[in-house]
């Protein structure tokens, strides 16, 4: 972090939003347009209900001309031709450039989502870069194969890019879930087409403008902001597309499906919601996992497709450890997002705000006990922000227990045994995270290894790195972002045999 980044205080970064001004416009083919129809959309600051931009509102049009530029110039191969160790320079270039303007990233992912600006500023910007940096070393270190044959057959086994990637990325992390996307697919060789969601459209514009900086060839990055029904729609259907990977909610994922279907037969990667459980077996320790279990679900605000968000844990050691669990959330500031000391900010809109509490609302409708928060707060400052909530005794069958709320809202389940916490944890739709605690290795390894999820956490939550895959099982989606195989999904296999003489 800068030192002025560091030093900053409320007033210093309201001093630098009041003179922003954030790009809106579109960027296909290396320029920065406005939409063909010429219209736009407000994109709206959760912190204070204030428009912070007018963004180019891209229709089908203007994703028809963001895919021309994109197929040709994947065509023209001046990106996917490239020289393994000169691709490498590039996007690494694009790193730097993203850590240079670390204070301008993160402002713009602040103000689209009302996230704290120390989290843009220590995790979310950097990991930005991180993730740009890590694929950038792959390019020259990754090698084709030859295949086991006869002694006069040559069986080479190629990995070429697919071509046109669209990726479509939610509005919870913008900046980091865009970098997951466009990393490994520009790693591959291939050129992409990124529609932001409409709630936080202005990082990724952005980004666009660091990829040409940094040396992309126009037409390689394109960046198609707009309305997930019309943009992203039609970017999904589009029959000259060869990819889309979606992050977002399981409903939309299923329609990913059905457009690649009526379309072209694109490929497909998804990685969509959870519901995931935290098991507190009884002799785990209290203390360890109350930080971790308040962290995980209020982080963020709770908008986090990986959140824990359901406690399962023994009747015996309940109310010591939810005890424990409402001590650390009362250190979690809710506040300003551009006061240094928040610690949980802004609600992402006033919608998703009432969805919130009307499934609190349902919660205690249904049997549950509010233990702590469940109220809209900070209704002066014009945003949308909501008290740190704990439902307790949550029967297995409500939905706050089964559907994904996507705010910070942690239902409480007890468990008799290990066998039950293991039943309940496992009866969901829904396979993206879940952890056990305990002191017992022998349990640990068992739940652990009986939990139907794609990342399982032992007396830790959240712990991740770019070297681990991210994703899920079941409803939570398929194909998994970071880590070397997230490569994968963006080739494809090609095998060119010889045979001599």
């Amino acid at each position: 972090m800068t030192t002025a980044a560091a030093t900053r205080t409320r007033a210093g970064w309201e001093m630098l939003a009041s003179a922003l001004r954030p790009e809106g416009r579109a960027l296909i083919d290396g320029e920065l347009r406005h939409a063909r129809s010429g219209r736009t959309f407000d994109t709206i600051s959760p912190i204070d209900g204030r428009v912070i931009a007018a963004v180019a509102r891209c229709e089908a049009a203007d994703v028809d001309d963001a895919v021309a530029a994109a197929r040709a110039s994947f065509e023209a191969g001046i990106w996917r031709h490239v020289e393994p160790l000169q691709r490498k320079r590039v996007l690494l270039r694009f790193a730097e450039l993203i850590r240079a303007d670390l204070e301008r990233l993160a402002l713009l992912e602040t103000l689209d989502v009302g996230k704290p600006i120390q989290d843009s500023l220590t995790s979310d910007v950097p990991s930005t870069a991180t993730c740009i940096a890590y694929y950038a070393e792959f390019a020259d270190k990754l090698y084709d194969e030859i295949a086991p044959t006869g002694p006069k057959d040559l069986a080479l086994i190629r990995r070429e890019p697919l071509g046109v990637i669209a990726a479509i990325v939610p509005w919870n992390y913008p900046l980091v879930i865009a970098a997951w996307k466009l990393g490994p697919a520009l790693l591959a060789g291939n050129s992409v087409v990124l529609k932001p969601a409409e709630q936080s459209p202005l990082g990724a514009i952005r980004l666009g403008e660091l990829a040409l900086q940094a040396g992309i060839p126009p037409g390689v990055v394109n960046i198609v902001p707009g309305y997930g029904e019309e943009a992203g729609q039609a970017l999904a259907l589009h029959a000259d597309v060869d990819m889309v990977t979606f992050t977002g909610s399981t409903q939309v994922g299923k329609l990913m499906l059905r457009y690649a279907g009526d379309s072209n037969l694109k490929r497909v990667a998804l990685e969509l919601g959870g519901k995931s459980p935290q098991i507190v077996l009884r002799d785990a320790d209290l203390q360890a996992a109350a930080s971790d279990i308040a962290w995980a679900i209020f982080y963020n605000q709770g908008e986090s497709c990986n959140a824990g968000s359901r406690l399962i844990c023994d009747a015996g050691i309940k109310n010591e450890l939810l005890a424990e669990v409402k001590r650390v959330a009362a250190t979690i500031t809710l506040g300003h997002p551009l006061d240094p000391a928040t610690k949980m900010g802004a609600l992402i809109d006033a919608g998703h705000m009432q969805r919130v509490l009307g499934y609190i609302d349902t919660g205690i409708a249904e049997g549950a006990e509010l233990a702590l928060g469940g109220r809209q707060t900070m209704r002066e400052s014009g945003g949308y922000y909501l008290e740190a909530t704990i439902l307790d005794k949550v029967q297995p069958a409500a939905r706050v227990a089964r559907e994904e709320i996507f705010g910070p809202v942690l239902a409480v389940t007890e468990a008799r045994d290990e066998a039950e916490a293991l039943r309940l944890a496992n009866d969901s739709i829904f396979g993206l995270a879940a952890a056990v605690w305990t002191r017992d290795m022998d349990a640990a390894h068992r739940v652990s290894n009986a939990l139907r999820a794609g990342t399982v956490w032992i007396n830790t939550y959240f712990k991740s790195a770019m070297t681990t895959p991210f994703g899920g099982f079941k409803q939570s989606g398929f194909g998994r972002d970071r880590s070397p195989h997230a490569i994968e999904k963006y080739t494809d296999l090609k095998t060119i045999w010889t045979t001599f003489r």
